[in-house]
């Protein structure tokens, strides 16, 4: 997660104009190659927390490198590995005690599985040449996206939450994409035993 911020926060360097790659295209082109890592980093996170099982299914899961196979073997083993985004509202205002916060179902607003796959397809067709004769990149229209791709990118992980496969807890992640002084970090919450 720590590395997805820090490429989240080159993507929006670039996107924001404080830095370039001189050319335009090619500024683009980074932050698209940002997106594509970033994308890559989040299908396999699930691999990372289930190392032991994924390597008995895969001994070659490490080669793998495209988003539509990642994510087809991974939903084969764990169908529910994609995270799940949600907000946090605080429901106690106390400040002697300990807060309270309760999970609310993000609205859609968040970078979706299908969309994780059609970016990655965006991604792909930006960084490949083109055949001169053929219809050439629309660096505008990829440009127009930027924003777009990169506020679903942060709702989707800012807060969230995953299952592992074979685990009774639920593992909530919080990034906090803005701050970039606050490192990353989890809570796991196991289900309550009478």
């Amino acid at each position: 997660m720590t590395e997805i911020k820090l490429r989240n926060n080159v993507a929006n360097t670039f996107a924001g104009n404080a830095s370039s790659a001189i050319y335009r295209a090619t500024t683009i082109e980074m932050i698209y190659f940002q997106f594509r890592k970033i994308l890559e980093l989040i299908a396999l996170g699930s691999f990372v927390a289930n190392k032991d099982l994924f390597s008995k299914a895969y001994k070659n899961f490490s080669k793998h490198w495209n988003a539509r196979l990642l994510i087809k073997h991974i939903e084969r083993i764990n169908p529910d590995f994609y995270p799940r985004p949600i907000i946090q509202k605080q429901i106690s205002v106390s400040e002697s005690g300990p807060k309270q916060f309760e999970w609310l179902d993000r609205p859609d607003d968040y970078l979706t599985k299908a969309e994780l796959l059609k970016l990655y397809v965006d991604c792909n067709n930006i960084m490949h040449a083109k055949n001169p004769y053929d219809s050439q990149v629309d660096y505008a229209m990829y440009e127009k996206k930027l924003s777009y791709w990169g506020s679903r990118i942060v709702n989707l992980l800012n807060a969230h939450y995953i299952r592992l496969v074979n685990d009774p807890n639920l593992y909530l992640i919080q990034i906090q994409m803005a701050s970039l002084d606050t490192k990353p970090n989890y809570t796991i919450f196991a289900p309550y035993k009478i």
